[in-house]
């Protein structure tokens, strides 16, 4: 036996419009808005760096961000390396500022009144003379950063010399990465890196520009579209009284109930009331004035 039957749809489906299909951008896609907020992070850093470079202020150079392994950016960051890790205020994202170890020994040097040069092969670590200046770049960065990302400054985590000893990332993550070009007038440039894995890209440029409509700054105008036309219903409560069980089983047609009008009828759109006003009559129609207005 082969029971028949007709399907009949309990309801209509929904149909969602393109913009609620429409998904975000790839992490991948976010790189050309890394490149404005490196940007951002050069006009906050070039006159933070002036006082290190005994008052002249450098010219400070964003260049194309990459996606990269871990692998490669070892190999753009180097054996030696002032590589720090900053937690932002966004929740679970980090990123690694990394200043190559050769321009670090210059600053260094012009701190302990040199010319601000360094020569010969890098060490295998920093000098202890270093840990000062490493510490005090960290902070520049540090509020640099935060300044660029409109998130106050951001927080250090810890640094190493070394990026397979200070591990910042998981292993195998693929990685956006930053480079920043330091130029102190005729001398050799000196590069800063910045890095986060890819994926958490989208996190630290939630607020940023990606490319798409610009947004208007400021609370959402109700006056403009699409809020303007839709429809909410007002309710004014003229009558709040209380009547005995014993007069609400009696009542029958006819029965006179005495009221008093609220003199302050409050407006509500659902619970929420939004404004109060007195009763009166407009064109013989009844009607309510508006005395007040809710905060």
């Amino acid at each position: 036996m082969k029971p028949q039957h007709e399907f009949v749809a309990e309801r209509a489906a929904a149909q969602h419009c393109t913009e609620l299909l429409r998904r975000g951008p790839e992490p991948a896609e976010l790189l050309p808005a890394l490149q404005r907020l490196g940007e951002k992070i050069a006009r906050q850093l070039a006159p933070a760096l002036t006082g290190l470079l005994g008052g002249d202020e450098p010219a400070v150079t964003p260049l194309a961000p990459q996606e990269r392994s871990e692998i490669e950016l070892a190999e753009a960051v180097g054996a030696l390396a002032a590589n720090s890790l900053l937690a932002a205020a966004t929740p679970g994202v980090t990123l690694l500022a990394s200043v190559d170890g050769l321009a670090m020994l210059r600053l260094v040097d012009r701190a302990f009144g040199g010319k601000g040069e360094a020569s010969g092969p890098l060490p295998d670590r920093f000098p202890h003379s270093a840990e000062l200046m490493i510490a005090k770049v960290e902070g520049l960065l540090a509020k640099a950063l935060g300044a660029a990302l409109g998130q106050g400054e951001l927080r250090a985590l810890r640094r190493d010399a070394r990026l397979a000893e200070l591990a910042p990332f998981p292993a195998g993550a693929r990685l956006a990465v930053l480079p920043i070009e330091v130029m102190e007038g005729a001398k050799a440039p000196w590069k800063l890196t910045l890095a986060l894995p890819l994926a958490l890209l989208p996190k630290l440029l939630g607020g940023a520009d990606t490319g798409g409509a610009p947004r208007k700054a400021g609370a959402a105008d109700p006056a403009a579209a699409p809020f303007a036309d839709v429809p909410l219903p007002l309710t004014a409560r003229l009558v709040d009284m209380k009547v005995s069980l014993s007069t609400i089983a009696a009542l029958e047609p006819g029965m006179v109930l005495p009221v008093a009008v609220a003199r302050a009828v409050p407006i509500a759109i659902g619970e929420q009331v939004i404004a109060r006003g007195t009763v009166g009559t407009q064109d013989d129609c009844v009607a309510l004035k508006l005395t007040q207005l809710a905060n």
